[in-house]
């Protein structure tokens, strides 16, 4: 007979068991029920803020309850293969551990800003980094799916439940019946069951395919431009756009070069870049000025500063290295472009840090706003050159055309295809994502590309962040400027 002695800690223990168990079989209804509590508790704040802190609370749930699901499949189907319960045990803890050991591998860089230090680029850590952000986008975008087949099974259950219920109650004889509904049930349980795995693995695949093919997969954009005050020298003139470059180990300096040809190649008259040339590593900006330096159009060479440069304090310096090689920063300043005795007004702002606190920032674009409007020529077109469209829609300055960048086709990762505005950008409320806009009060691409103040919001080439594009291709844009 057991001693209460040692009763009393066994029962304890199996009691604890039992809790974990329960806890684990209702995760969703707990994730649920964590949810609604915070979403009351930031709407009735009314924080200006409120949005994004529930936006990415919300998130932060879903990847916990995404990541519980995925990991318990993992090890459910490596139990199929493991007969003995000892070696069961095993297997999980082995899933455990690597999980364990990528998660941490990973997290100093992305939780502090997406940030890949530069003495961490050696081959077996992006590889890691690589596993690790496709299990995150797989495992993120195939949550909903099981979700959503978990939903409709259990509407399924619920509509057969019913409708038992109510042949029981117009006693109509349905022994017979019931069997064979209770096979067809099984086997659309067993249906439904396979194709939510098959599609629930889908967006694994197409993760894969973003880091293997389609961050690197360029797409040349032809964009007909129609401006008003257009001078007719200019008519048919071609501004090819590259934005957001991003040296480093997912975007590579042979890549860059391919851009570079691929540039060359389209033969434009002038060549603007919007931005962002490295990723976080200061010592990239000699590399990637050499790669850049191989552009070349007859009217030149511009760009702008993007906060990247401005984030690790190397503007001034990459700014020297560019005009050593023929390419000219604008940074608060203009450059008239003169064709046949006619002028095209090009300007360029610098986009400042985004470190920086906020009113340290409004003050600067406060200031930067009264620089472009002493920039601005008033009888001719202008064009401004700047990373993000802080003042696209003013009505002063007049600024016919902005040319930007910074969003990546919506945060590299959107689905505008099944729905305009399913992309990570639009979720956060950014209004200007990809293609050509008019004016900012109408917050959408334009179609003809006629009327006022226009913006071309550029892809970019280049990834930060998670190595991933999916949906949003890398571009290279040819503006064809036309009057109207």
């Amino acid at each position: 007979m057991m001693s209460p002695a040692l009763s009393k800690p066994q029962s304890a223990k199996l009691s604890f068991l039992r809790s974990l168990q329960r806890v684990v079989a209702h995760w969703r209804a707990i994730v649920l029920l964590l949810i609604l509590p915070c979403v009351v508790f930031l709407v009735a704040r009314f924080d200006e803020f409120a949005r994004s802190d529930l936006i990415g609370l919300a998130l932060l749930l879903i990847f916990i309850a995404s990541q519980i699901f995925w990991i318990g499949r993992l090890v459910g189907v490596g139990e199929r293969f493991i007969p003995r319960r000892p070696r069961r045990v095993w297997l999980v803890i082995m899933v455990s551990l690597v999980y364990l050991f990528i998660f941490l591998y990973s997290y100093p860089e992305w939780a502090s800003g997406h940030t890949i230090r530069a003495d961490d680029y050696r081959p077996q850590s992006m590889v890691i980094h690589a596993a690790f952000w496709w299990w995150l986008v797989g495992s993120l975008l195939a949550f909903p799916l099981v979700i959503a087949f978990g939903a409709a099974d259990r509407m399924a259950r619920a509509a057969g439940w019913v409708y038992r219920k109510a042949r029981t109650a117009i006693h109509q004889p349905f022994a017979a019946a019931d069997a064979g509904s209770v096979l067809l049930s099984l086997g659309r349980r067993r249906f439904l069951e396979r194709t939510a795995v098959l599609v629930s693995a889908t967006p694994f695949v197409a993760a894969g395919y973003g880091l293997l093919y389609e961050r690197q997969n360029v797409e040349i954009v032809r964009q007909r431009v129609r401006l008003v005050r257009l001078p007719e020298a200019f008519d048919g003139f071609r501004i090819a756009q590259l934005s957001d470059i991003h040296i480093g180990p997912f975007t590579t300096a042979d890549y860059i070069r391919r851009c570079v040809a691929i540039t060359n190649g389209l033969k434009p008259d002038l060549i603007a870049l919007t931005g962002d040339y490295i990723c976080w590593d200061p010592e990239a900006q000699g590399e990637v000025v050499r790669v850049l330096a191989g552009l070349r159009a007859p009217h030149g060479v511009f760009g702008c500063m993007g906060n990247h440069e401005a984030d690790v304090g190397i503007e001034e310096s990459i700014t020297r290295l560019f005009a050593a090689q023929g390419i000219r920063m604008l940074r608060q300043e203009s450059a008239p472009i003169r064709l046949r005795g006619e002028t095209l007004n090009l300007i360029g702002i610098d986009h400042g840090s985004d470190l920086a606190p906020m009113h340290a920032r409004e003050l600067e674009g406060y200031r930067r706003l009264q620089q472009l409007e002493a920039l601005v020529m008033p009888n001719t077109v202008n064009i401004l050159l700047t990373h993000y469209p802080h003042f696209f829609g003013y009505p002063e300055p007049r600024i016919d055309l902005t040319l930007a960048g910074d969003i990546h086709g919506g945060g590299q990762l959107s689905l505008d295809f099944i729905h305009r505005g399913f992309n990570l950008s639009s979720v956060i409320g950014v209004p200007y994502i990809r293609g050509l806009y008019v004016d900012k009060h109408a917050m959408r691409p334009v179609i003809d590309g006629s009327g006022g103040a226009q913006l071309y919001m550029n892809r970019g080439i280049g990834i930060t962040g998670f190595p991933i594009r999916l949906g949003a291709r890398p571009e290279i844009t040819v503006l064809e400027l036309a009057g109207t």
